[in-house]
């Protein structure tokens, strides 16, 4: 019997390299719970496919209909949060791996940590709307939280050298329009922002990947992943994706972790960790054939996203919560083709403006700023239309 997975998230694009992976991993691993918001056609196959004995739909009506599907099968189907939590601490569930994009897994990875589970973390939301919450339930109940973002990753298995850390470095692909003026990016079209250069993504995480919004993000989860100061923390952008963190040391060692942007080799890391094992799916590098690997610091005039991001993390309180919630609504509005490409950052710094900040907050605290910034930038959108 291998060692047991809960996917949350399990029909996105991190979701389903995920299962590739524990595919490829043989009998190491067994997919016991799978969750999905909506897409009941996906989750369908995977449990055909992989045998879960749990299937979770956020969406009650799709749930019930995935079950009349599923009638013949040996596998429960649960619904909405209480399902979610029903996979988090399902039972034999050893690593919960959290791929679900948004805030909504968030009180199943409270739940899964509480019972002892540890988390592989490939979700950027929830330590940046409840970082302090999420961390302080691990260190009560000795679980570990294991980054799966490339840049976390690298950083976490570049730590633990000996001595005292001076600072990380996180790289950024600076996205397809880093050499678009301000006036060029006026004109950004939902299709050019998806065209990310270097990574495979879903969505919303391709939109913030351009705005620069998912190095913000990545800053905040890394002071709380790491314990470490926001002066500590210093983004770069790389355009060649290939150097994904650095870790700097007191004497002035730096450790780099060096890959092909392949999402599959931090996925395996997480599932493996602390081992290592083969893994023919994902080429190695040829450093000969790379040619140069440049560095430059990123451009906060026309990428105001990032220094926002920064401020609010240091802000703290329900601040990050605010601007995810923001960030979120204000990228579906780009998608949908309702607002221009550099309306985004403009809505997300007005609603931060207009935010009464709760310093020390409880989850229903971050619950009620996630909530009040959707309405906040649904009204101003709104407004500006009056």
């Amino acid at each position: 019997m291998g060692k047991g997975i809960a996917i949350l998230g399990s029909t996105g694009c991190i979701g389903r390299q995920a299962l590739q992976v524990i595919e490829s991993l043989g009998e190491r691993f067994q997919v016991l719970a799978l969750a999905a918001g909506r897409n009941i056609d996906l989750l369908e196959e995977q449990v055909r496919r992989y045998h879960p004995r749990l299937a979770v739909v956020l969406d009650e009506d799709k749930a019930r209909r995935l079950k009349e599907r599923l009638s013949g099968l040996r596998v429960e189907v649960a619904a909405g949060e209480a399902g979610l939590i029903r996979a988090a601490t399902f039972q034999g569930v050893d690593l919960v791996f959290a791929a679900m994009v948004g805030v909504k897994s968030l009180p199943a990875v409270l739940a899964a940590i509480q019972e002892g589970k540890n988390i592989a973390l490939a979700n950027k939301e929830i330590l940046v709307a409840a970082g302090t919450l999420v961390m302080e339930e691990a260190r009560k109940h000795g679980v570990h939280i294991i980054p799966v973002d490339s840049e976390h990753s690298a950083i976490f298995q570049c730590l633990g050298q000996g001595g005292k850390v001076k600072k990380i470095t996180i790289t950024a692909s600076g996205g397809p329009f880093r050499e678009l003026s301000r006036e060029e990016m006026d004109k950004v079209t939902p299709e050019m922002a998806l065209a990310h250069p270097n990574w495979r993504m879903g969505r919303r995480i391709s939109i913030d990947s351009a705005t620069l919004m998912n190095k913000g993000f990545e800053v905040i989860e890394a002071r709380h992943l790491f314990d470490l100061d926001y002066e500590q923390i210093e983004v770069l952008v790389h355009p060649q994706s290939v150097i994904h963190g650095l870790v700097t040391y007191a004497d002035g060692s730096t450790f780099a972790h060096l890959s092909y942007p392949d999402m599959r080799l931090p996925i395996q890391y997480a599932f493996t960790w602390p081992e290592r094992l083969d893994n023919p799916a994902v080429p190695f590098l040829e450093l000969a054939t790379l040619g140069q690997l440049t560095f430059e610091r990123p451009d906060g005039q026309r990428f105001p996203c990032l220094g926002m991001a920064l401020e609010a993390g240091r802000q703290g309180g329900t601040l990050p919560a605010v601007l995810n919630a923001a960030d979120e609504v204000a990228v579906e509005l780009f998608l949908q083709g309702r607002i221009k490409f550099t309306a985004i950052p403009r809505l997300i710094e007005e609603t931060l403006d207009r935010h009464e900040k709760v310093k020390d907050p409880t989850l229903e605290d971050i619950w009620e700023a996630d909530a009040w910034a959707r309405r906040q930038v649904w009204s101003l959108v709104e407004g500006k239309k009056g």
